[in-house]
């Protein structure tokens, strides 16, 4: 047309513009905004609205924005454009313009547009002025918008508005079940999801895409593997056991329940894995504690050329942080930086936490100063100096914490708390611990509970760990008596720390530690015959101590392997010479 020299009019840039969008041409559809400024063709509503449809669809929120402002005039379509562009942009901003300007053009489309925007506020209110909005306009009886409010509802978690606006709809389509089941996947409410399921299978719905990822993720937090497998068998009968969205939400319902051959497998039938299906993978083998295979499929994954995302680096720097993996940490620090993902707070945070897990805190505290702050970099940092030995490191980090205006949370506390125990500070200590209620309006947890008696414990003040337990009411605990076994074992106090021991033994019979401490306890003082019967019980009572180690014999998987195995064989000529002086101490920690 363009070397035929034909000049394009409204309905032909219109309905070019109509595919740009479809196809996201962002490039072309900027050249065709310029021809429109060129014809003076941007007085047109419908190009207008052409227009703001596809800077929406591609992301571009704010040059759609801006053609919508300069719009002389805008009809629904338009209005129904800048909105569906703030729902797919997840923009919280707009709703401030919604409520008076969207009298000028409403129709079920535009209010449904608005329902997913208010969604994305998460403002429970600002949600329920919309759903009276729809009332008062008429359009209740709208099975669209009845389905956009059900997803509203369930997307800011308000599940029994949710319920309420499904039972009250004269019919449903599939769309509502799925609606309805877009909420059965968190703490409170995936024990929904299979009776949701079975129900729409009785009234005779046929499952798609959407309703298979929402009950998957159901049975993934239920840790349901019976139900998820009943499911993964109706997934096959429907023949969409080949897609991706479905395939990635089955492999993190079997890495969750332990089955990570089964999820290798329908990894491994993947017709294409995208960043969601390798970091749904690599995730469920490092909280399944296999962080060297979690390590092994990100590389994999950047050899396929997949790009991490903030989520899939913070992952795998947790990893490097529990297997003290320093190289590989240092490589997705440089990544991230290059990536421009060191300003996301779990990233950068994980990068504290690394360094500090690694043995590196000079690197660690430089990572925290170009960090942007917030109580969850300050907690990693004072846990990090925690970690080194460094209490009064990390009780100057809070007081500068305080003085830069952030406020703690409850995990702030058991690093400052902790840091008074290993230094002895009782008085600082109480002060911190009374704070928590005084200042801070907190309720302290058992492990504050725990913290306050290891402070009082460690500094051989046992008439006040009585009392303090017996004040706070925190006897039913088994954390509480561990502690106080741990210092009684430490101090030599035997009544208490056999008083604590028999405690235990009743609340938490199974656990190996005890028995340990107890023994310990019994051995320092030559107690040898009380040491015996302590292992006597443990196998009476079926307990044993479990190895916990990330280095095994032969294990050569390790990258320090040699240099472990040339410690091990030091330590092991050590331990022999203790051995011919003191065997009562080895036979006591066997």
């Amino acid at each position: 047309m363009k070397k035929d020299k034909v000049r394009p009019n409204g309905n032909c840039l219109v309905t070019t513009l109509k595919a740009c969008s479809l196809s996201s041409e962002l490039f072309y559809g900027t050249l065709l905004h310029g021809k429109g400024v060129k014809f003076g063709l941007l007085f047109d509503v419908f190009v207008g609205s052409s227009l703001v449809d596809l800077y929406a669809k591609c992301g571009e929120i704010e040059l759609a924005e801006r053609v919508f402002v300069y719009m002389d005039k805008r009809n629904v379509v338009s209005w129904n454009a800048l909105l569906n562009g703030y729902a797919l942009k997840d923009s919280r901003s707009s709703r401030v313009v919604l409520p008076n300007e969207t009298q000028r053009g409403k129709n079920q489309h535009t209010f449904a547009s608005i329902a997913s925007v208010a969604a994305n506020s998460g403002d429970q209110f600002y949600c329920e002025g919309i759903h009276a909005c729809i009332l008062k306009y008429g359009f209740e009886s709208e099975i669209v918008l009845s389905n956009a409010l059900i997803a509203m509802y369930m997307k800011i978690r308000s599940v029994q508005n949710g319920w309420h606006v499904f039972k009250e709809m004269s019919s449903w389509d599939l769309a509502s079940w799925n609606a309805l089941l877009s909420g059965s996947y968190s703490d409170k409410t995936c024990y929904q999801g299979p009776s949701i399921f079975h129900k729409m299978l009785a009234e005779g719905f046929k499952p798609d895409i959407y309703t298979f990822t929402n009950i998957l993720k159901s049975c993934s937090h239920l840790l349901n593997l019976n139900f998820g497998q009943q499911v993964h068998v109706h997934i096959i009968k429907n023949g969409l056991d080949d897609n991706n969205s479905v395939g990635t939400s089955l492999i993190d319902l079997y890495v969750k329940n332990g089955f990570l051959a089964d999820a290798d497998l329908l990894f491994s039938q993947l017709i294409e894995r995208d960043l969601l299906s390798w970091t749904t993978l690599i995730s469920g083998y490092a909280q399944s504690d296999h962080s060297e295979m979690a390590i092994e499929y990100f590389n994999q994954m950047q050899g396929q050329g997949v790009k991490p995302n903030e989520f899939t680096l913070a992952t795998c720097l947790s990893n490097c942080s529990k297997m003290a993996m320093l190289e590989n940490g240092q490589s997705l620090h440089s990544m991230a930086l290059r990536a421009g993902s060191f300003d996301d707070v779990f990233v950068s945070s994980a990068i504290v936490d690394m360094y500090a897990n690694c043995g590196c805190i000079e690197e660690a505290e430089a990572a925290f100063q170009g960090m942007v702050s917030t109580d969850v970099s300050w907690n990693t940092m004072l846990f990090g100096y925690l970690q080194h030995g460094q209490g009064s490191k990390v009780l100057e980090t809070f007081k500068i914490m305080l003085d830069n205006g952030l406020k703690p949370v409850e995990v702030t506390f058991i690093a400052v708390l902790s840091a008074c125990s290993h230094m002895g500070l009782v008085g600082e200590g109480k002060e911190h611990f009374d704070s928590l209620t005084n200042i801070y309006r907190m309720a302290p947890t058992i492990k504050h509970h725990a913290c306050m008696i290891d402070i009082l414990s460690r500094a051989g003040k046992f008439n006040e760990v009585e009392s303090f337990i017996n004040v706070m009411k925190v006897t039913s605990d088994p954390l509480i008596w561990e502690t106080i076994l741990g210092a009684s074992a430490r101090h030599g106090n035997e009544k208490l720390g056999e008083s604590a021991a028999e405690k235990l033994l009743e609340l938490d019979p199974g656990t190996a530690s005890h028995y340990i401490l107890l023994s310990n306890l019994f051995a320092a003082k030559g107690r040898w015959e009380d040491v015996r019967q302590v292992g006597a019980l443990m196998t009476h009572c079926g307990v044993k101590k479990e190895a916990e180690c990330v280095f095994r014999c032969g294990d050569g998987f390790h990258p320090r392997h040699e240099g472990i195995y040339v410690k091990q064989a030091s330590c092991y000529v050590q331990s022999l010479d203790c051995y011919l002086y003191m065997p009562h101490i080895f036979y006591s920690l066997e």
